[in-house]
C-alpha cells in the first residue's frame, strides 16, 4: 500500500469545506461530517480506554471495534457504500453475550462510574449513542444514504460498552454504582 498522507495540511477545507472518498465536498457542518465526526470522537474515546490496564479479553475486543468504526467512517465517507455487515453484528452481540454471562443479573440501574476504565467506557456508550442518533438523522435527511446496518451496529455497541463498563469494574475489584432513587431528596 502506498503512502495515503503524505501532505497534511493542504488548506483545501479553510472555506469550510471537505472532500469525501468519492472526491465530492461538502459543507464542513453538513450531517454527514456531523456524523463522521462523532464516530471518530468514538473511537478516539475508546483509544483513552485502551490506554487504561485492561483485561486482555476486553482489550482485544474494543481494538476489533475501533477498526470497525474505522470501517463505518469509510462507509460514511463514500455516500452508497456499505461496510458494515452482518457479520460486524453478530459479533457484537456474541461479545455482549460472552461478556455478560460473567457478570451478575442486575437488580436495579447503575450510575456510570466505578474504576477510572469503566467511568471511561460509560463515556464511550453516551457517544456512541450521540453517533447513533446523528446516524439516525442523517438517514432521515436529504443528504444521502446511510447503510442499513450502520445504525444497528451502533446501537448493539452501545449495549456492548455498557457490559463491558461493568466487566472492568468487576475486574478492578469495585461493585457497579447503584442508582438509589430520591436519595437526596430530602436536602
Amino acid at each position: 500500500m502506498g503512502y495515503r498522507l503524505s501532505k497534511i495540511t493542504t488548506r483545501t477545507g479553510d472555506d469550510g469545506s471537505t472532500g469525501l472518498g468519492d472526491g465530492s465536498r461538502i459543507g464542513k457542518s453538513a450531517p454527514r461530517i456531523a456524523a463522521l465526526g462523532d464516530i471518530d470522537e468514538l473511537n478516539s474515546q475508546l483509544g483513552l480506554v485502551l490506554a487504561e490496564t485492561l483485561p486482555e479479553p476486553i482489550r482485544a475486543c474494543l481494538t476489533s471495534v475501533q477498526h470497525d468504526l474505522f470501517d463505518l467512517g469509510g462507509e460514511l465517507c463514500i455516500p452508497g457504500r456499505e461496510a458494515i455487515g452482518e457479520v460486524h453484528l453478530q459479533r457484537l452481540e456474541a461479545a455482549v453475550a460472552e461478556f455478560n454471562a460473567e457478570l451478575p443479573p442486575l437488580r436495579e440501574f447503575i450510575l456510570p462510574g466505578g474504576c477510572r476504565a469503566a467511568a471511561l467506557l460509560h463515556v464511550a456508550r453516551t457517544v456512541c449513542r450521540r453517533a447513533e442518533r446523528a446516524l439516525v438523522g442523517l438517514a432521515h435527511s436529504d443528504a444521502g444514504p446511510v447503510g442499513p446496518l450502520a445504525t444497528p451496529y451502533l446501537n448493539r455497541l452501545s449495549d456492548l460498552l455498557f457490559v463491558l463498563a461493568r466487566c472492568a469494574n468487576r475486574a478492578a475489584g469495585q461493585p457497579d454504582v447503584c442508582w438509589r432513587p430520591g436519595r437526596d431528596a430530602a436536602l
